[in-house]
């Protein structure tokens, strides 16, 4: 039995609480650091979050969680993605807090988008924008979080999703087309 998958036994039998969780963390740290770099690697300027950080917060969040309900390491890696997204999302709201009206900086959803220019605002739009197109459609968020906030190729979310790496792209694209949409309403 992988080293994983004895973690996540331990999570769900709730005999080692953090200990499990600091397991699940150990064992794919590299993963997540890789996740974690290559999503702030083109908008660290929006999160003054590093790489490291990132994670770390993420393990915070993951401790501070009532119950995890994990199935396998591909939902691992869907919840991490969604955590990654959440705590992108508090860190900018509490860098606009603390100054309202920041510098621009730049905020891409891949080639579709390379010349958007985003203020800290539009991220916290954006993340509205994701939330009510949860309510509509659940898994194109789940692939955005996991392409966008996670860093995530295609095949990996396809992989991760059990959809081909085709669907993932054509609800990739839907999902791009729909938030640029929000994103552009008054």
């Amino acid at each position: 039995m992988g080293e994983f998958t004895q973690a996540l036994r331990d999570l769900r039998s709730g005999s080692m609480g953090t200990e499990a969780v600091n397991a699940l963390f150990q064992v794919t740290y590299d993963d997540l650091k890789r996740l974690a770099h290559e999503r702030l690697r083109r908008n660290q300027p929006v999160t003054a979050l590093n790489t490291t950080s990132l994670v770390h917060e993420s393990y915070l969040r993951f401790l501070a969680a009532s119950h995890l309900d994990l199935e396998d390491r591909s939902h691992f890696m869907v919840y991490a993605a969604r955590v990654m997204r959440s705590v992108i999302v508090d860190t900018v709201r509490r860098r606009s807090a603390q100054r309202r009206g920041g510098d621009e900086v730049h905020l891409t959803l891949g080639t579709a988008m390379e010349n958007v220019i985003a203020k800290e605002d539009e991220l916290l739009q954006m993340d509205e924008a994701l939330t009510e197109l949860g309510r509509v459609d659940p898994q194109l968020v789940e692939i955005v979080e996991m392409r966008y906030f996670a860093g995530l190729s295609v095949e990996e979310v396809a992989q991760h999703m059990g959809l081909s790496p085709r669907t993932v792209f054509r609800q990739w694209d839907k999902a791009r087309l729909v938030l640029l949409d929000a994103l552009r309403e008054p």
